[in-house]
């Protein structure tokens, strides 16, 4: 059977089992998840194992157009505006549900180093759909949400920046045959990161100059996709980070254009089914087989990276002096985790070693499960607790 055929068969039971769980409430990426779980090899086998591998595009153009997207919610005078205690609070969070996660299998489980801060970096991410889903459904009002839609808001581009640099580091340590030195181990990353960087300003700069050129919005939208797609093939053509390299583009795009709106609401017309088969696909891939085995470190992730989450975010108020109530209850508004920790496990996949790769991606795939049925309430039951929700 043609590969369009199971395509269309992917995004309409995604798309079906969302509207399902939307009944109890549950976020959309949760019944994309689900439905690719059923439709896939472990479960019913709609979807046959073998032509898996053949839906890898379709990760690299939903990855791509993530980080697009999360690059252009970084407008540098929208950060300036915002307090020093946000910028202190988003970094702080994020270091710490990763040097949690990154201990706990070091420690604990006796992980390899590369696996370890791959994952660690992973654990960093936050899914905002979820939480902000939470705090509109009940109109929650107060200084947590005002600290908690900034900090959500920054947290992937923060994870995004520790991915890149964990995933240098990794593929530094695994793809040398000999010592290596600290200068390797140091500068090798930071050409890569610098690189990618370097890449995404120069496309954004040229899509910049086209654009001002470009009247029609369908024109538009294919340059848009085009300059992406480029961006993407260009830094895996080349080792360097695709996510950080689309993610400047879009940072690049929206801080020389911050009115042309248009560049941003086009694609927003040709992403919807994109991520739809996306996180289906990866329902698919979750391997049931190998959960025994990576039961109890899979445990220790959820549990690891809630508490760096809750701990970090802490810290981050008391440093910046943030009322009590941020302080106690803002790490747990920071539980859910969903596209950005899944696209980052399909890299760590092609990075690792296969035994290694597969573990990680399940063990997030799994943890995205739990995540996006306990951190919705977790949230809700947070902002009830530090007044935000009336609850009449």
């Amino acid at each position: 059977m043609s590969i369009l055929f199971y395509l269309a068969i992917i995004i309409a039971s995604g798309l079906f089992m969302a509207r399902i769980l939307d009944k109890v409430k549950l976020p959309n990426v949760t019944g994309y998840l689900v439905a690719g779980l059923l439709i896939g090899p472990s479960i019913l086998g709609i979807i046959p194992k073998e032509i898996v591998g053949d839906f890898s595009v379709v990760s690299e153009v939903a990855l791509a157009f993530i980080a697009y997207n999360i690059g252009s919610e970084l407008n540098f005078a929208h950060l300036k505006q915002m307090s020093k205690g946000i910028i202190v609070i988003t970094f702080v969070q994020a270091l710490m549900a990763m040097l949690f996660v990154v201990l706990t299998m070091i420690l604990f489980f006796k992980q390899p180093f590369t696996f370890s801060i791959i994952l660690g970096a992973i654990g960093a991410a936050t899914a905002p759909a979820a939480t902000l889903m939470v705090v509109r459904q009940y109109k929650a009002k107060g200084p947590l949400v005002d600290t908690l839609l900034p900090v959500v808001a920054m947290d992937d581009a923060v994870c995004i920046m520790a991915f890149g640099i964990s995933t240098s580091i990794a593929s530094t340590l695994i793809n040398s045959t000999g010592t290596i030195s600290i200068t390797n181990l140091i500068l090798l990353p930071i050409v890569e990161i610098l690189g990618a960087l370097v890449l995404g300003l120069f496309m954004g700069i040229i899509l910049v100059l086209i654009t001002k050129r470009i009247k029609g919005e369908d024109e538009l939208l294919c340059i848009v996709i085009a300059a992406i797609f480029a961006t993407a093939a260009i830094s895996i053509k080349f080792n360097l980070s695709s996510l950080l390299s689309c993610m400047m583009v879009g940072s690049t795009l929206t801080n020389i254009i911050p009115n042309n709106k248009k560049v941003f609401s086009s694609v927003e017309r040709f992403t919807p089914a994109i991520y739809v088969a996306f996180f289906t696909i990866a329902g698919i891939e979750l391997d049931l087989s190998i959960l025994k085995s990576v039961g109890l470190i899979g445990i220790a992730y959820v549990i690891s990276r809630v508490i760096g989450k809750v701990f970090g975010s802490y810290l981050g108020a008391k440093i910046s002096g943030a009322p009590e109530t941020i302080r106690k209850y803002l790490g747990y508004t920071l539980i859910p985790q969903a596209g950005v920790a899944i696209g980052l496990s399909i890299i760590a996949q092609n990075i690792l070693p296969a035994s290694y790769g597969t573990r990680i991606r399940t063990i997030v795939l799994a943890a995205t499960f739990i995540y996006e049925l306990i951190g919705p309430l977790i949230t809700k039951k947070a902002l009830i607790l530090a007044g935000e929700i009336k609850t009449a």
